[in-house]
């Protein structure tokens, strides 16, 4: 099993990379359904301004992107409508918390760097190479929990996303749905960020929940292709990276997903076009 997948450092990325990158497409189909992709965009500064925060601190960069992630998004939907919040809440956020990222990126540089010049720069890009034996079970197992929390409220959760007066009106605790999605949502981010940086995070849960809902109409399959693309782009970034000397896994994860959708998004223009070229013959 050693031969077959490569030195250590490669099997921590796959482990912890699979668990997380299932999590983050588990997530980001419903916050591409319930059209909360800005709110993953701004947890990811979230994340960034977390982690520094820790760092200056002198405490372990997990702490303060599990801790900011969480926290930051159940205030926002605290402020937002029913546990989900609304784009003046998030851009409120988005700018006070990236000022407070860059005040946490002076202090941590001024008195810190000599200690970890390279945090800074791992907390915006990921290092999912380097992440030791530990680090990566930990990043698995909680990206595994994040997983079935998700599969545990999918089902309400998609009743209030398609429907939320009705959801509502049939008794679905709506805001609290909001609540433990958005715990999630900050959960799942914290953890991405490991694997992919805080500026790239985005396109881990956005590009492979879009592309599934691109390919079906199917809540549930798209929910299952999702999962299962942002698994398979995972494994192509990391062997590309691999393969590739030099070439920065946070980068080749995120263009394999880029590539994917742009081909879904060719082919199904190419579709759309040859069926009003056939209606078109027919009138």
């Amino acid at each position: 099993m050693t031969a077959l997948l490569g030195p250590p450092f490669l099997q921590h990325a796959l482990l912890a990379g699979t668990a997380i990158a299932a999590a983050a497409g588990l997530v980001g189909y419903f916050l591409v359904l319930r059209a909360q992709v800005f709110t993953g965009d701004a947890l990811s500064h979230v994340a960034f301004t977390g982690a520094l925060a820790a760092l200056a601190f002198g405490l372990d960069a997990r702490v303060g992107l599990f801790a900011a992630t969480i926290g930051i998004a159940v205030l926002m939907g605290a402020l937002g409508r029913r546990g989900r919040a609304d784009d003046v809440v998030i851009g409120s956020v988005f700018a006070w918390i990236l000022g407070m990222g860059v005040f946490f990126l002076t202090l941590y540089t001024t008195t810190r760097s000599t200690a970890n010049g390279a945090a800074g720069v791992t907390v915006l890009f990921g290092s999912i190479f380097g992440l030791s034996g530990a680090q990566a079970g930990v990043a698995a197992a909680v990206a595994v929990a994040v997983c079935l929390g998700m599969l545990l409220i999918a089902r309400p959760l998609l009743f209030a996303s398609v429907d939320e007066a009705v959801a509502a009106a049939r008794g679905v605790p709506v805001r609290l749905l909001g609540y433990g999605f958005l715990v999630l949502v900050g959960a799942c981010t914290a953890e991405a960020t490991q694997a992919v940086g805080a500026l790239l995070v985005l396109g881990l849960l956005a590009a492979p929940a879009g592309t599934a809902q691109r390919l079906t109409h199917r809540p549930f399959l798209a929910l299952a292709l999702s999962a299962g693309l942002a698994v398979a782009e995972m494994w192509a970034g990391l062997g590309l990276s691999y393969a590739i000397p030099h070439t920065p896994p946070s980068f080749a994860i995120l263009a394999a997903a880029a590539l994917v959708y742009a081909a879904v998004l060719v082919a199904g223009a190419v579709r759309d076009r040859r069926g009003r070229s056939r209606q078109h013959a027919v009138t």
